[in-house]
Protein backbone atom coordinates (compact mmCIF):
# COMPACT_ATOMS: atom_id res chain seq x y z
CA UNK A 1 0.00 0.00 0.00
CA UNK A 2 1.14 3.54 -0.66
CA UNK A 3 2.58 5.27 2.38
CA UNK A 4 0.48 8.40 2.08
CA UNK A 5 -1.29 10.24 4.88
CA UNK A 6 -4.99 9.57 5.17
CA UNK A 7 -7.19 12.26 6.76
CA UNK A 8 -10.43 11.06 8.32
CA UNK A 9 -13.62 12.97 7.53
CA UNK A 10 -14.45 15.45 10.30
CA UNK A 11 -18.26 15.33 10.34
CA UNK A 12 -21.18 12.95 9.96
CA UNK A 13 -24.84 13.81 9.41
CA UNK A 14 -26.93 11.90 11.92
CA UNK A 15 -30.37 10.88 10.69
CA UNK A 16 -29.94 12.95 7.55
CA UNK A 17 -30.33 16.32 9.30
CA UNK A 18 -28.06 16.66 12.34
CA UNK A 19 -24.45 17.25 11.33
CA UNK A 20 -22.00 16.57 14.15
CA UNK A 21 -18.27 16.50 14.54
CA UNK A 22 -17.19 12.87 14.65
CA UNK A 23 -15.15 13.44 17.80
CA UNK A 24 -17.82 13.59 20.47
CA UNK A 25 -17.83 13.19 24.23
CA UNK A 26 -19.23 10.40 26.40
CA UNK A 27 -20.51 11.75 29.72
CA UNK A 28 -20.43 8.53 31.76
CA UNK A 29 -17.18 9.27 33.61
CA UNK A 30 -18.32 12.55 35.18
CA UNK A 31 -20.07 10.54 37.90
CA UNK A 32 -18.74 8.79 41.00
CA UNK A 33 -16.92 5.48 41.30
CA UNK A 34 -18.82 2.63 39.71
CA UNK A 35 -20.74 5.25 37.68
CA UNK A 36 -22.63 5.86 40.91
CA UNK A 37 -23.38 9.13 42.66
CA UNK A 38 -21.83 12.55 42.12
CA UNK A 39 -18.28 13.10 40.87
CA UNK A 40 -15.45 13.52 43.36
CA UNK A 41 -14.67 16.89 41.77
CA UNK A 42 -17.89 18.63 40.75
CA UNK A 43 -16.17 21.74 39.42
CA UNK A 44 -13.82 19.74 37.21
CA UNK A 45 -16.79 17.84 35.77
CA UNK A 46 -18.40 21.15 34.86
CA UNK A 47 -15.13 22.36 33.33
CA UNK A 48 -14.84 19.18 31.25
CA UNK A 49 -18.29 19.70 29.73
CA UNK A 50 -17.71 23.36 29.03
CA UNK A 51 -14.24 22.72 27.58
CA UNK A 52 -15.65 20.00 25.33
CA UNK A 53 -17.95 22.51 23.67
CA UNK A 54 -15.12 25.06 23.46
CA UNK A 55 -13.03 22.49 21.60
CA UNK A 56 -15.74 22.06 18.96
CA UNK A 57 -17.45 18.96 20.29
CA UNK A 58 -21.14 19.19 19.42
CA UNK A 59 -22.26 15.62 20.16
CA UNK A 60 -22.54 14.52 23.78
CA UNK A 61 -23.67 11.03 24.74
CA UNK A 62 -25.18 10.29 28.14
CA UNK A 63 -27.85 8.12 29.81
CA UNK A 64 -30.33 8.35 32.63
CA UNK A 65 -28.47 5.48 34.31
CA UNK A 66 -25.16 7.36 34.59
CA UNK A 67 -25.21 8.26 38.24
CA UNK A 68 -28.14 7.57 37.94
CA UNK A 69 -29.38 11.00 36.81
CA UNK A 70 -26.13 12.77 37.72
CA UNK A 71 -24.64 12.98 34.23
CA UNK A 72 -27.74 14.52 32.69
CA UNK A 73 -28.07 17.01 35.55
CA UNK A 74 -24.44 18.11 35.16
CA UNK A 75 -24.85 18.57 31.41
CA UNK A 76 -27.74 20.98 31.96
CA UNK A 77 -25.91 22.78 34.75
CA UNK A 78 -22.77 23.24 32.66
CA UNK A 79 -24.15 23.95 29.22
CA UNK A 80 -27.49 25.74 29.43
CA UNK A 81 -28.41 27.60 27.38
CA UNK A 82 -27.33 24.96 24.86
CA UNK A 83 -25.45 26.00 21.74
CA UNK A 84 -27.72 25.83 18.69
CA UNK A 85 -25.65 23.07 17.08
CA UNK A 86 -25.21 20.93 20.21
CA UNK A 87 -26.71 17.45 19.87
CA UNK A 88 -27.36 15.50 23.06
CA UNK A 89 -28.00 11.78 22.85
CA UNK A 90 -29.25 9.96 25.91
CA UNK A 91 -30.35 6.41 26.65
CA UNK A 92 -32.97 4.51 28.62
CA UNK A 93 -33.49 0.87 29.50
CA UNK A 94 -31.21 0.16 32.45
CA UNK A 95 -31.90 0.31 36.19
CA UNK A 96 -29.30 1.09 38.84
CA UNK A 97 -29.24 -0.91 42.06
CA UNK A 98 -25.73 0.07 43.15
CA UNK A 99 -22.22 0.83 41.89
CA UNK A 100 -21.42 -1.10 38.69
CA UNK A 101 -24.85 -2.77 38.76
CA UNK A 102 -26.98 -2.43 35.62
CA UNK A 103 -30.19 -4.54 35.56
CA UNK A 104 -32.12 -4.24 32.30
CA UNK A 105 -35.69 -2.91 32.11
CA UNK A 106 -36.88 -1.96 28.65
CA UNK A 107 -40.57 -2.23 29.45
CA UNK A 108 -42.70 0.60 28.08
CA UNK A 109 -43.60 1.57 31.65
CA UNK A 110 -40.00 2.01 32.70
CA UNK A 111 -38.96 3.69 29.45
CA UNK A 112 -41.82 6.18 29.81
CA UNK A 113 -40.57 7.14 33.25
CA UNK A 114 -36.94 7.22 32.07
CA UNK A 115 -37.69 9.43 29.08
CA UNK A 116 -39.75 11.84 31.17
CA UNK A 117 -36.90 12.09 33.64
CA UNK A 118 -34.29 12.68 30.94
CA UNK A 119 -36.34 15.48 29.40
CA UNK A 120 -36.71 17.14 32.81
CA UNK A 121 -33.06 16.79 33.82
CA UNK A 122 -31.71 17.96 30.47
CA UNK A 123 -34.36 20.71 30.39
CA UNK A 124 -35.40 19.82 26.86
CA UNK A 125 -38.73 19.49 25.12
CA UNK A 126 -37.32 16.92 22.69
CA UNK A 127 -34.38 14.50 22.85
CA UNK A 128 -32.25 14.73 19.70
CA UNK A 129 -31.17 11.08 19.87
CA UNK A 130 -32.88 8.62 22.21
CA UNK A 131 -31.15 5.25 22.39
CA UNK A 132 -32.44 1.96 23.74
CA UNK A 133 -29.68 1.05 26.17
CA UNK A 134 -30.30 -2.70 25.96
CA UNK A 135 -32.80 -5.11 24.47
CA UNK A 136 -34.63 -6.67 27.43
CA UNK A 137 -34.83 -10.50 27.29
CA UNK A 138 -37.82 -10.37 29.63
CA UNK A 139 -39.88 -7.92 27.57
CA UNK A 140 -41.20 -8.65 24.06
CA UNK A 141 -38.98 -6.59 21.74
CA UNK A 142 -42.07 -5.48 19.83
CA UNK A 143 -43.44 -3.73 22.93
CA UNK A 144 -40.23 -1.80 23.38
CA UNK A 145 -40.18 -0.82 19.70
CA UNK A 146 -43.82 0.24 19.78
CA UNK A 147 -42.97 2.56 22.67
CA UNK A 148 -40.09 4.14 20.74
CA UNK A 149 -42.33 4.53 17.71
CA UNK A 150 -45.00 6.25 19.80
CA UNK A 151 -42.76 8.77 21.57
CA UNK A 152 -41.19 9.72 18.27
CA UNK A 153 -44.62 10.31 16.77
CA UNK A 154 -45.48 12.43 19.84
CA UNK A 155 -42.43 14.59 19.18
CA UNK A 156 -40.66 13.77 22.45
CA UNK A 157 -37.82 12.15 20.51
CA UNK A 158 -36.32 13.34 17.22
CA UNK A 159 -34.18 10.32 16.29
CA UNK A 160 -33.85 6.79 17.63
CA UNK A 161 -30.77 4.66 18.19
CA UNK A 162 -29.97 1.24 19.65
CA UNK A 163 -27.17 -0.17 21.79
CA UNK A 164 -25.56 -3.63 21.93
CA UNK A 165 -27.70 -5.08 19.15
CA UNK A 166 -27.23 -7.60 16.38
CA UNK A 167 -27.95 -7.00 12.71
CA UNK A 168 -31.16 -9.01 13.14
CA UNK A 169 -32.29 -6.81 16.04
CA UNK A 170 -31.52 -3.66 14.04
CA UNK A 171 -33.59 -5.00 11.15
CA UNK A 172 -36.48 -5.82 13.49
CA UNK A 173 -36.38 -2.27 14.83
CA UNK A 174 -36.36 -0.86 11.30
CA UNK A 175 -39.83 -2.33 10.82
CA UNK A 176 -41.07 0.15 13.46
CA UNK A 177 -38.77 3.19 13.33
CA UNK A 178 -35.93 4.71 11.36
CA UNK A 179 -32.80 3.65 13.26
CA UNK A 180 -30.12 6.33 12.88
CA UNK A 181 -27.39 4.97 15.16
CA UNK A 182 -26.05 1.84 16.81
CA UNK A 183 -23.82 1.97 19.90
CA UNK A 184 -21.88 -1.28 20.34
CA UNK A 185 -18.57 -2.13 21.98
CA UNK A 186 -15.81 -1.89 19.37
CA UNK A 187 -12.10 -1.11 19.26
CA UNK A 188 -8.93 -2.01 17.40
CA UNK A 189 -8.60 -5.09 19.60
CA UNK A 190 -12.28 -5.98 20.03
CA UNK A 191 -14.20 -6.38 16.79
CA UNK A 192 -16.99 -8.67 17.87
CA UNK A 193 -19.56 -6.38 16.20
CA UNK A 194 -17.84 -6.11 12.81
CA UNK A 195 -20.95 -7.26 10.93
CA UNK A 196 -23.03 -4.62 12.70
CA UNK A 197 -20.54 -1.89 11.75
CA UNK A 198 -20.70 -3.00 8.13
CA UNK A 199 -24.50 -3.05 8.17
CA UNK A 200 -24.64 0.46 9.66
CA UNK A 201 -22.24 1.70 7.01
CA UNK A 202 -24.43 0.23 4.28
CA UNK A 203 -27.57 1.76 5.81
CA UNK A 204 -26.10 5.21 6.41
CA UNK A 205 -26.42 4.84 10.19
CA UNK A 206 -23.91 6.16 12.69
CA UNK A 207 -21.89 3.51 14.52
CA UNK A 208 -20.88 4.71 17.99
CA UNK A 209 -18.24 2.48 19.61
CA UNK A 210 -18.27 2.40 23.37
CA UNK A 211 -15.19 1.24 25.25
CA UNK A 212 -13.06 2.30 22.25
CA UNK A 213 -9.81 1.65 24.16
CA UNK A 214 -10.27 -1.83 25.55
CA UNK A 215 -6.51 -2.46 25.71
CA UNK A 216 -6.85 -6.15 26.43
CA UNK A 217 -4.37 -7.18 23.77
CA UNK A 218 -0.62 -6.68 24.26
CA UNK A 219 0.07 -7.12 20.54
CA UNK A 220 -2.34 -4.28 19.79
CA UNK A 221 -0.86 -2.07 22.52
CA UNK A 222 2.65 -2.61 21.19
CA UNK A 223 1.59 -1.67 17.67
CA UNK A 224 -0.35 1.39 18.85
CA UNK A 225 2.67 2.45 20.89
CA UNK A 226 5.12 2.12 18.00
CA UNK A 227 2.88 4.07 15.61
CA UNK A 228 2.27 6.66 18.31
CA UNK A 229 5.99 7.15 18.86
CA UNK A 230 6.43 7.93 15.17
CA UNK A 231 3.53 10.40 15.21
CA UNK A 232 4.27 11.95 18.59
CA UNK A 233 0.98 10.59 19.91
CA UNK A 234 -0.17 8.34 22.74
CA UNK A 235 -1.37 4.78 22.08
CA UNK A 236 -4.85 5.94 23.09
CA UNK A 237 -4.81 8.72 20.51
CA UNK A 238 -3.77 6.26 17.80
CA UNK A 239 -6.56 3.86 18.83
CA UNK A 240 -9.12 6.66 18.52
CA UNK A 241 -7.67 7.79 15.20
CA UNK A 242 -7.87 4.23 13.88
CA UNK A 243 -11.60 4.25 14.57
CA UNK A 244 -12.07 7.55 12.72
CA UNK A 245 -10.13 6.18 9.74
CA UNK A 246 -11.81 2.76 9.95
CA UNK A 247 -15.21 3.91 8.68
CA UNK A 248 -16.72 7.34 7.91
CA UNK A 249 -19.89 6.56 9.88
CA UNK A 250 -18.08 6.03 13.20
CA UNK A 251 -18.77 8.68 15.86
CA UNK A 252 -16.42 8.70 18.84
CA UNK A 253 -17.52 9.34 22.42
CA UNK A 254 -14.44 8.81 24.60
CA UNK A 255 -15.21 9.73 28.18
CA UNK A 256 -13.09 11.30 30.88
CA UNK A 257 -13.46 13.33 34.07
CA UNK A 258 -10.33 15.43 33.45
CA UNK A 259 -9.90 18.43 31.15
CA UNK A 260 -6.32 17.44 30.33
CA UNK A 261 -7.41 13.98 29.19
CA UNK A 262 -10.28 15.46 27.20
CA UNK A 263 -7.87 17.71 25.33
CA UNK A 264 -5.63 14.71 24.55
CA UNK A 265 -8.58 12.75 23.18
CA UNK A 266 -9.71 15.60 20.94
CA UNK A 267 -6.25 15.86 19.37
CA UNK A 268 -6.72 12.34 18.01
CA UNK A 269 -9.11 13.79 15.43
CA UNK A 270 -6.17 15.55 13.77
CA UNK A 271 -3.88 12.52 13.56
CA UNK A 272 -3.18 11.32 10.05
CA UNK A 273 -2.56 7.61 9.77
CA UNK A 274 -0.82 6.29 6.68
CA UNK A 275 -2.20 3.50 4.57
CA UNK A 276 0.54 1.31 6.01
CA UNK A 277 -0.47 2.22 9.57
CA UNK A 278 -4.04 1.23 8.80
CA UNK A 279 -2.97 -2.01 7.17
CA UNK A 280 -0.89 -2.98 10.20
CA UNK A 281 -3.65 -2.11 12.67
CA UNK A 282 -6.35 -3.79 10.60
CA UNK A 283 -4.26 -6.97 10.59
CA UNK A 284 -4.12 -7.24 14.37
CA UNK A 285 -5.78 -10.26 15.90
CA UNK A 286 -8.63 -8.82 17.96
CA UNK A 287 -9.07 -10.04 21.51
CA UNK A 288 -12.17 -11.99 22.42
CA UNK A 289 -15.12 -9.79 23.38
CA UNK A 290 -15.16 -8.90 27.04
CA UNK A 291 -18.81 -9.88 27.34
Amino acid sequence: MADTNQQAAKTFTLGGDLTVNRMGYGAMRITGDGIWGPPKDHDEAIRVLQRAVELGINFIDTADSYGPNVSEELIAEALLPYASDLIIGTKGGLLRTGPNQWPIDASPEHLQEALRGSLQRLKLNQIDLYQLHRVDPNVPYEQTLEFLQRVQEEGLVKHIGLSEVTVEQIQQAQEYVKVVSVQNMYSVDNRKWEAELTYCEQQGMAFIPWYPLSGGNQQALDKLTSIGQRLGATPQQVALSWLLHRSPNILLIPGTSKVKHLEENVKAADLQLTAQDMEELNALSPAEAAQ
